[in-house]
């Protein structure tokens, strides 16, 4: 009976080449998204502000 479960979950440990795929295409648009997000104008103002702000800080 233990032989019989032991084999079964062995048969079905891992993914797939398509859901590889599926999650690599996935992984890609969130990168571009992302990409979209950080690049847009209010975002990277933001941000120069943010390190103008840091490299001109008091101490």
């Amino acid at each position: 009976m233990r032989r019989v479960w032991l084999r079964g979950a062995r048969a079905d440990a891992g993914m797939t080449t398509s859901e590889y795929a599926v999650g690599t295409i996935a992984a890609c648009a969130l990168a571009a998204m992302l990409y979209k997000v950080v690049t847009s104008g209010p975002v990277v103002g933001a941000l120069q502000s943010l390190i103008g702000r840091a490299l001109n800080a008091q101490f």
